[in-house]
């Protein structure tokens, strides 16, 4: 009832939404860096959110199923194969004893960054804090607070049963059909939607504007904590000094060199550098699958404009779990002892 690792990828980490209520204590949230493609693995292997995927950035490990599974693939394409066969992104997958899941491919600039593995029932990682999501800087949570090794067994909370009942679930899924609505696609944008920040005002007209009009490019310096950007000097209008303050996941802060910096999913509690402007929450996904080097810009909307997005891809999400409800029930009735 377990995943053995052959090879580990580049960084492969266990992440779900994130170990929220703690900040006060100076824990990071942590979670998937894209929230979207972690929920809809998830949802397509019949699984909570708060379930853990795992999170395979840039270069993809090799994994060995030892017993039958359902598993589900979402966010970069990374050329996955099983036996050597490709494996279709946004799908329920079935495979068996043996199998070998591989990602032969680096992802292809443009294309994203991270792919997001689900199984169904789970990994059988123990929680900490509530969230089974990995803190690598704190060495805490997923599996050992570590990336993947070579020679790991990660343990599978659910299997199938080796049975005739594999042949139908497998062809049941062959044969599904699902639409996924434009709003949980995330096809790339143009400019990432931001709303101004909370010291937006700090910033003369001139740096506003620049801010918005040129595009920035991701330092290789980046990580899960933070994307530096490199780009045209932004400045504020005073030498006024900040009180730190809760920070949040898509906030930009502009440091003294004028350089902008997204905080991220591993991001710090609290920061004192002004923030410009805050990236909205449903574009924070396509933010999570930028790669160093990449060109990036943004544009202004408003509130209100980001809240009715938000909100229209909590109602997809709602209407994709109600259409895989028969395919959870088949899954259940597959579960091994």
């Amino acid at each position: 009832m377990s995943i053995t690792v052959l090879k580990p990828g580049l960084q492969s980490s266990f992440q779900d939404m994130g170990r929220t209520g703690y900040q006060h204590l100076g824990v990071p949230v942590n979670g998937a860096m894209d929230e979207r493609a972690h929920r809809l693995a998830s949802l397509l292997v019949g699984n909570a959110p708060t379930r853990a995927t795992l999170e395979i950035t840039l270069v993809g490990p090799v994994l060995r199923f030892e017993a039958a599974a359902c598993f589900a693939l979402a966010g970069a394409d990374l050329g996955a194969t099983l036996n050597g066969a490709a494996v279709p992104m946004l799908r329920p997958q079935l495979a068996r004893a043996g199998d070998l899941l591989a990602f032969p491919a680096r992802a292809a600039p443009g294309r994203g960054a991270r792919a997001y593995l689900a199984v169904h029932g789970g990994y059988a990682i123990e929680p900490v804090m509530g969230s089974e999501s990995t803190y690598l800087r704190g060495g805490f949570g997923g599996l050992d607070g570590r990336a993947l090794i070579r020679g790991d067994v990660i343990g599978l909370r659910r299997t199938l049963r080796g049975d005739g009942s594999l042949a139908a679930l497998d062809a049941s899924m062959q044969a599904l059909r699902l639409y996924l609505p434009a709003t949980l696609v995330g096809a790339p944008r143009a400019a990432l939607r931001v709303v101004p920040g909370s010291h937006w005002d700090l910033f003369d007209a001139e740096s506003q504007a620049r801010f918005v009009q040129t595009e920035f490019r991701v330092s290789p310096a980046s990580d899960r904590m933070g994307y530096r950007l490199a780009g045209p000097g932004i400045h504020q209008t005073s030498e006024i000094q900040m009180l730190s303050e809760a920070a949040c996941f898509g906030s930009v802060q502009v440091p003294s060199d004028g350089q902008p910096i997204v905080l991220m999913a591993d991001r710090q509690t609290t920061g004192g550098y002004s923030k410009i402007v805050q990236v909205i929450s449903a574009d924070l996904p396509l933010l999570a699958q930028y790669a160093p080097g990449q060109g990036l810009r943004f544009a202004l909307t408003t509130l209100e404009e980001a809240q009715r997005l938000d909100q229209a891809r909590e109602r997809a999400y709602a209407g994709l779990e109600t259409a895989l409800a028969p395919l959870r029930e088949q899954l259940s009735a597959c579960i091994g002892q």
